[in-house]
C-alpha cells in the first residue's frame, strides 16, 4: 500500500473506542482547535499561513500537549496534502530519506506532501542536513515539532528555511473547556458513558495537568472509568485526584525548563523573596532535579550575591551541601529549603562578585608585568644582590599595621577594584577601608 494513500483526517476516522481519549477527541478542524489564538485568530499570522495557502515549511516549539501534531494534521487537511508522520525517536533518517524521495516522485504528479516529525530535535544537526534539498527544492513540505529552543537544537540552515511558530501551555480555562467537550461528546467522548464531573474536579484536572491537554484528557478518561464504578456516577474532586495521583510536573533536566527554573530560584533569591524561592525549589526537588545540583548553585548564589555582606551564607550554603549528602531526600531537601530561605533574607551585595570581574579584564587588556621587586621573596644572595625584596615594609612592624606600599604593578597603581555595600556586615568593611585608606595618606603626608 502507498504512504500517500490516505489523509490525516481519514486515518484518524478510524479510530476506534479503544484509542485513548486524547487520541479520540484529537481536533479535525480549525474550529474545534482550543488555544494558540496569538497564531490562529484572526489576522495572525498562522491563520494567514493557512488560509493563504503558503508552503513554507515550519518549526511549531512548544511544551507538550498543545496540539503541534494536530495543528499540522489540520494542515494537511486542508491543503488536500498527504500525510507521514514520523518520531525522531523511533525513526531513523535513512527511512525518513526513503520517504522524502517516494515524496518527490509524487510531486512530480501534482501530488503535495506533509512530512512531519515529531521531536525534530532527536536528530543530530549532521542528520537535519538530509531535509535540506527536499525543502528547498519544494519536493516536501517539512513541519518539525519540538519541545525545545530551535535556535540550539537545530541546524541553522534549515531553521533558517522554515517559519517558527511557538505554541504556549494552555491556560486551565482552556483545558476545563475541553474536558467538558470530551464529556459531553457521544460520538469520540465520554457522551455515552453517562458519567458526570463537578466543576472543581475538573479544575483539579486541569491545574494538575501543566498546560498539556493530553495528560488532561487522559486523566479524565481514567477518572471516568472510575466514577462509573460508584452508585452516583460522577467525577468528584476526591476521584480526580485519585486518578492524577500525582501531579505531573512540566520539567525536563536537561532541557530549557532545567535552566529556567534555576534562574527563577536564582533571581527570587537575589530579590530576597524567600517564599518565590522556596517555591522554585520545591519545583526542581518534587521534578527529580539531582539535588546536589540545586547544593551546588545554592552555594554560588552565597558568594555571588550575599559576598562579605553576611559571610556566614557561604558556610550555611555548605553545611546544607554536606546534609544532603548526608541525609539524602526528602529530609535533605529541608536542609536546602533553610540555606534558600536564609539567603533570600540575607543583607546582598555583589561588590566581591564585581570586583574579581573587573580584575579579569584588566588581566585580559593590559600586560602581565612583573611583580614590583618589594614584594619579591629573596632566599638567596643572588636574588638580594638584584634587589629582590628591597623597600618591602613589613606591616606588622609599622604604627597602624599598615605601610606606606603600593602592591599593585606600576600601570595599575592606586587602582580600586573591591567597593563594599552599606548591606550587613559589608559595612564594617568599608569603614575598615576608609580607615586604611586614611592612614595610608597620613603617612604620604
Amino acid at each position: 500500500m502507498s504512504l500517500f494513500d490516505r489523509s490525516p483526517i481519514d486515518a484518524q476516522s478510524a479510530s476506534t473506542r479503544q484509542s485513548p481519549l486524547a487520541e479520540r477527541m484529537r481536533p479535525r478542524a480549525l474550529d474545534e482547535f482550543v488555544g494558540q489564538e496569538h497564531l490562529l485568530g484572526a489576522g495572525k499570522p498562522l491563520a494567514l499561513a493557512i488560509a493563504h495557502d503558503d508552503a513554507t515549511s515550519m518549526i511549531f516549539w512548544g511544551p507538550p500537549g498543545t496540539g503541534k501534531t494536530t495543528l499540522a494534521k489540520i494542515i494537511a487537511a486542508l491543503t488536500q496534502s498527504s500525510f507521514i508522520e514520523f518520531s525522531a525517536v523511533l525513526s531513523g533518517i535513512k527511512e525518513i530519506k526513503a520517504v522524502m524521495a517516494e515524496a518527490e516522485k509524487a510531486a512530480d504528479f501534482g501530488s503535495r506532501t506533509i512530512l512531519f516529525v515529531d521531536e525534530i530535535h532527536r536528530f543530530n544537526k549532521a542528520q537535519q542536513d538530509a531535509f535540506l534539498p527536499y525543502v528547498e527544492r519544494g519536493s516536501i513540505r517539512l513541519i518539525g515539532a519540538t519541545t525545545e529552543n530551535p535556535s540550539f537544537e537545530l541546524n541553522a540552515a534549515l531553521l533558517s528555511r522554515c517559519r517558527v511558530y511557538t505554541l504556549q501551555a494552555l491556560s486551565e480555562t482552556q483545558i476545563v473547556a475541553l474536558l467538558t467537550r470530551a464529556l459531553a461528546d457521544e460520538t469520540r467522548g465520554l457522551g455515552t458513558a453517562g458519567v458526570a464531573a463537578d466543576e472543581e474536579a475538573l479544575a483539579t484536572i486541569a491545574s494538575y495537568a501543566s498546560g498539556d491537554a493530553r495528560n488532561a484528557l487522559n486523566a479524565l478518561d481514567v477518572a471516568a472509568s472510575l466514577a462509573a464504578e460508584e452508585p452516583a456516577q460522577r467525577i468528584t474532586k476526591k476521584i480526580a485526584a485519585e486518578a492524577l495521583q500525582r501531579r505531573v510536573l512540566l520539567y525536563d533536566k536537561k532541557g530549557e525548563q532545567h535552566y529556567d527554573i534555576i534562574s527563577a530560584l536564582h533571581k527570587s533569591v537575589r530579590n530576597s523573596d524567600a517564599d518565590a524561592s522556596l517555591y522554585w525549589l520545591g519545583r526542581m526537588l518534587q521534578a527529580g532535579e539531582d539535588p546536589m545540583y540545586v547544593a551546588r548553585r545554592v552555594v554560588r548564589m552565597a558568594v555571588e550575591d550575599i559576598g562579605l555582606a553576611a559571610p556566614e551564607a557561604l558556610n550555611l550554603c555548605l553545611s546544607a551541601r554536606d546534609a544532603m549528602h548526608f541525609l539524602g531526600q526528602p529530609e535533605g531537601d529541608l536542609a536546602l529549603a533553610q540555606a534558600v530561605v536564609y539567603l533570600a533574607l540575607a543583607p546582598k551585595s555583589n561588590a566581591v562578585y564585581t570586583a574579581y570581574g573587573e580584575v579579569k579584564r584588566d588581566i585580559e587588556a593590559t600586560a602581565a608585568e612583573p611583580v614590583p621587586l618589594h614584594l619579591r621573596n629573596a632566599p638567596t644572595k643572588l636574588m638580594k644582590s638584584l634587589d629582590y625584596g628591597k623597600g618591602y615594609q613589613y606591616a606588622h612592624d609599622v604604627e597602624g599595621r599598615v605601610a606606606d606600599m603600593e602592591c599593585l604593578p606600576p600601570s595599575l597603581a592606586s587602582r580600586r577594584y573591591y567597593h563594599p555595600t552599606q548591606e550587613g556586615r559589608e559595612r564594617l568593611l568599608a569603614q575598615r577601608m576608609d580607615e586604611v585608606a586614611r592612614i595610608r595618606q597620613s603617612k604620604r603626608g
